[in-house]
């Protein structure tokens, strides 16, 4: 390490075309880079210097030949007006413009967007005819599904040439990969579950809403001609290049660097092994909330039931909205008498809780749980004397919960708890579902099952795909068009082995071939219904959430090494890239 000049190591991966020695040689060097210099806490990096965001086209005008129409007569909308009515024409196949909620948001941001004469016009939403707007949009899609090589070729050059300028950045003179560095277009809201907020208008992020984060010493990004950047700062203990405040949820977003990133990579290894220390202490914090179940002090005692919570149901603490949000979610920390019921069966002896809340994002959280007493009898206790839309925890907060939590553990948060017991459920489940016998199919079967009960731990939901019905019908004729094979097959093998024993055959390698063709149809057949089988149990289950957010990836790496599963199968080229400290660096004996 010390003969190698890591400052040049920045673009090793451009000037070479890599083989697989090359490859591990590679991230050798990359591990250097990772150790090169260590700055003082706070400190993430001493020179950083980038293009700024790519901002998406200014909207172009609808052509003469399209119009909208209201009760039935052409009527030409200003073009802030004519934008936001393209974006609801758009979704006029969604199921969202014939939601209630989603109808009544649209039209009223819709008319913000109006000229007052529009406004005195367009008073019913049920009066306008998109028709015309959505068949013209319709048109552009399928002619981009049918572009021709040479078109498709000339759109990936004009992207990457827009990828090569604002893609990728200086982070300590190395060159860095952006995530995520275009602006997200206007549109309508959507938001996931049932959101009360779907419908409404994402309006359009100008240079004067954007903070651009570089070093001083750094060329500042140059906004577009006739604009400025609502502010230029030189902050070096925060990761992000650029930041805005969006228009829905008041929430700030912000231009990151590509997961794949030395800092990325580091902050995930730091949060992993965050929640892997609390392997070693967490019986005895387990312990500690089972005797405060017991204080004399009403918030130590909520604090013990809600950590119990958190502990056993992967439940997020729950922070404070943001102001002026009005979505109806809650957490652990601030669920209500409404989100509860007591469930006392005296013949199994059993305490059981029913939940029923708001979750993040909307998603329904229902379970019914059983508990130990001691947490039924304290919840009994919170309950007296309150009315529905009390809180149940009254004398607790995430701010006070999180901070008796760091006091047990440096960096221990509600957050880590979930990111906890997500890892050790995933690796407790594949030890217990895979068998290094299986084939391939069967053994992912078994990890997407080991995922999926993490998933339902966290509450990862999702509503069916449109087209799941029509998937599966098509899957299943293809099972029984192999059946039909398989059968045949085996008549064939019959038929051969007895022509064979019979008389003889002229083909002595026949009965082998027939043997072969039998093994492999029901190989095949093995492999579609274990894929019909996969798709029924993760209809309803998001899958990716947590793989890619709360399972230590070290784990998968080593369950893959273990079972000779490629580790392709299970992650994808970004995932891998996102993980590559991981899959580099992890061996088979690895243990959360």
């Amino acid at each position: 390490k010390e003969k190698v000049n890591v400052s040049s190591l920045g673009n090793l991966e451009e000037q070479f075309s890599l083989s697989d020695v090359h490859h591990h040689f590679f991230i050798v060097l990359l591990s250097v880079r990772w150790e090169e210099e260590k700055y003082e806490d706070g400190v993430k990096w001493k020179f950083l210097e980038h293009k700024g965001p790519y901002f998406p086209p200014e909207y172009q005008p609808l052509p003469d030949n399209v119009n909208f129409y209201y009760d039935g007569k052409k009527v030409k909308l200003s073009l802030a007006a004519e934008e936001v009515a393209l974006f609801f024409a758009q979704m006029l196949d969604h199921e969202y413009t014939t939601k209630k909620v989603f109808r009544e948001n649209f039209f009223i941001d819709w008319r913000k967007e109006m000229t007052h004469e529009e406004m005195l016009l367009i008073q019913d939403l049920d009066k306008c005819d998109f028709g015309e707007i959505h068949a013209m949009h319709k048109a552009k899609v399928e002619a981009r599904k049918n572009m021709t090589k040479e078109e498709k070729l000339v759109l990936k050059e004009a992207n990457q040439k827009i990828v090569d300028e604002y893609g990728f950045c200086l982070l300590d003179h190395h060159k860095e990969r952006i995530g995520n560095f275009k602006i997200e277009p206007p549109g309508l809201f959507r938001g996931r579950g049932e959101h009360p907020k779907q419908g409404m208008l994402k309006k359009r992020i100008q240079p004067e809403d954007v903070i651009i984060n570089c070093s001083k010493e750094s060329c500042v990004p140059v906004p577009p001609a006739g604009h400025h950047w609502k502010e230029v700062r030189h902050d070096n203990t925060v990761t992000w290049l650029a930041s805005w405040t969006e228009n829905i949820q008041g929430s700030i977003k912000y231009i990151m660097l590509n997961a794949n990133s030395k800092l990325k990579g580091e902050k995930d290894w730091e949060k992993y092994e965050v929640a892997r220390k609390l392997k070693t202490c967490v019986d005895n914090i387990r312990n500690q909330y089972l005797h405060d179940l017991k204080s004399k002090e009403m918030g130590t005692r909520q604090r013990a039931v809600a950590l119990y919570f958190i502990d056993k149901l992967a439940l997020r603490a729950g922070n404070e909205k943001e102001e002026g949000e009005t979505a109806d979610t809650v957490g652990c920390c601030s669920l209500r008498v409404e989100h509860i019921t007591l469930h006392e069966q005296l013949e199994g002896n059993e305490c059981v809780v029913e939940f029923d809340f708001l979750g993040k994002d909307s998603i329904r959280y229902y379970n019914k749980v059983p508990v130990i007493r001691k947490v039924f009898k304290n919840l009994k206790l919170f309950l007296e004397n309150k009315q529905p839309g009390d809180d149940l925890f009254d004398r607790l907060n995430t701010h006070t919960l999180n901070k008796h939590l760091s006091s047990l553990m440096p960096g221990l948060t509600a957050k880590v708890f979930r990111t906890y017991n997500a890892s050790i459920t995933l690796q407790q489940q594949l030890k217990e579902l895979t068998n290094k016998s299986d084939n391939v199919a069967e053994k992912l079967l078994s990890y997407n099952r080991a995922n999926r009960a993490v998933a339902i731990l966290c509450n990862h939901q999702r509503a069916p795909p449109k087209t799941f019905e029509q998937s599966m019908a098509n899957l299943q004729a293809k099972i029984d068009a192999r059946k039909e094979q398989l059968a045949l097959a085996k008549t064939e093998l019959k038929q051969a082995k007895k022509e064979a024993k019979t008389k003889g055959s002229s083909d002595p390698k026949l009965v082998e071939r027939k043997k072969a063709a039998v093994k492999r149809c029901e190989e095949q057949l093995l492999k579609m219904e274990v894929q019909a089988t996969d798709r029924e149990e993760n209809k309803q289950i998001a899958l990716g959430t947590s793989k890619l957010n709360y399972l230590d990836p070290r784990i998968s790496v080593a369950w893959c090494k273990n079972m000779e599963v490629p580790v392709e199968k299970i992650y994808n080229k970004s995932q891998r890239d996102k993980f590559a400290w991981a899959i580099d660096m992890t061996e088979a004996d690895f243990e959360f």
